[in-house]
C-alpha cells in the first residue's frame, strides 16, 4: 500500500509533464541551455504539479478509508520539499543579475531585493519548521537543519548540465539505501521521487530545463534522504563533504572537476544527446 504514492505520482507525472512543457513554450517561458538550445523553463513546476494531482486520490484514500498510504515522515518531507520548490520557482521567474551566495548577500547588503537571499532564508525557515517537534537534542536539530539546507544548495550548484542533479540524487539514494539495508527512506520519499525521475528524463534528453524549482526539489530530497537515513556521525561526515563541495563550487567550477575526472565525466554524459 505504501508504494501507492510512488505509483500514482509516477502516472500523474507521465500525463501532466508534456502538457506543462507545451504550456511553458506557448507562453514564452523558454531559456537557452549550455548548448544555446531554447528549452521550456522552469520544467521543475511539472514535478510539483504531479505531486499535487497525486495527493487528491491519496489524501482521500488516507482519510476516508484509514489506509496507511504514507510513511510517518510525509509531513516533514512535504513541508520542506514543496517550500523550497516554491522558493526556487520565484527565483526562476523574478531573479535579478546577482548569482551565487556572494552575489545575493551583496545585493541584500546594498538594500536590493534578492530572490536568492529570500530563497536562502526561506529554505532555512522551512527546514527549521519541518525538523521541529521530533524530540531531537539541540545539537542534532541544528546539525540536521544545516545538512538539509546546504545539501539543497549544493544540488542547485550541480544543476549546470542536463541530468546531472538527478543522476547525483539516484547515486546518493542508491548508496544510502544499500548502506542502510532498508528502503524505508526511499518509500517515504516516493511521492516526490517519481515526478523527479520523469521530469529528470526530459532534462537529461535536453527537452526541458529544470530551473531552481526543480534543482531545489532534487536537493531537498537528497538532504531529506541523508537526514532520514544517517545517524549523528554519518550526518557530520556528510555535512563536512557538503560544506567543502559548496565552498569549492562558490569559488571554482564543479563542472571543470567533473569534466577532468574520467569516471565522473562518463557518468555525467551518460544518456545525454551527443
Amino acid at each position: 500500500m505504501r508504494a501507492l504514492p510512488f505509483v500514482i505520482a509516477l502516472l500523474a507525472a507521465i500525463v501532466v509533464t508534456p502538457a506543462v512543457l507545451r504550456h511553458l513554450i506557448e507562453n514564452g517561458f523558454v531559456r537557452e541551455n549550455f548548448r544555446e538550445r531554447p528549452l521550456p523553463f522552469p520544467a521543475g513546476i511539472a514535478m510539483i504539479a504531479a505531486v499535487a494531482i497525486a495527493l487528491v486520490p491519496l489524501g482521500a484514500l488516507r482519510e476516508l478509508s484509514n489506509a496507511k498510504v504514507f510513511y510517518p515522515n510525509i509531513d516533514l518531507i512535504a513541508i520542506y520539499a514543496i517550500g523550497v520548490a516554491f522558493l526556487g520557482f520565484v527565483d526562476d521567474v523574478l531573479a535579478g543579475p546577482s548569482r551565487g551566495w556572494r552575489g545575493h548577500a551583496g545585493a541584500a547588503l546594498d538594500g536590493t531585493f534578492s530572490t536568492g537571499a529570500m530563497k536562502a532564508v526561506g529554505a532555512l525557515g522551512f527546514a527549521m519548521l519541518a525538523l521541529s517537534g521530533r524530540g531531537l537534542s539541540d545539537g542534532r536539530y541544528l546539525l540536521e537543519v544545516a545538512l538539509l539546507v546546504l545539501t539543497t544548495n549544493l544540488f542547485n550548484l550541480l544543476d549546470l548540465r542536463p541530468g546531472r542533479s538527478v543522476k547525483a540524487l539516484v547515486i546518493l539514494g542508491a548508496g544510502l539505501t544499500i548502506g542502510a539495508t532498508s528502503a524505508r527512506a526511499l518509500g517515504a520519499l516516493g511521492l516526490f521521487l517519481a515526478p523527479v525521475l520523469v521530469v529528470g528524463l526530459y532534462d537529461l534528453r535536453e527537452q526541458a530545463m529544470l530551473g531552481d524549482a526543480g534543482s531545489n526539489l532534487i536537493g531537498a530530497l537528497a538532504g531529506l534522504w541523508l537526514v532520514l537515513t544517517l545517524g549523528t556521525a554519518g550526518q557530520l561526515v556528510a555535512l563536512a563533504v557538503v560544506v567543502v563541495a559548496t565552498v569549492y563550487g562558490e569559488f571554482r567550477s564543479l563542472s571543470t572537476v567533473i569534466e577532468r575526472t574520467p569516471l565522473l565525466r562518463e557518468l555525467d554524459s551518460l544518456g545525454r544527446p551527443a
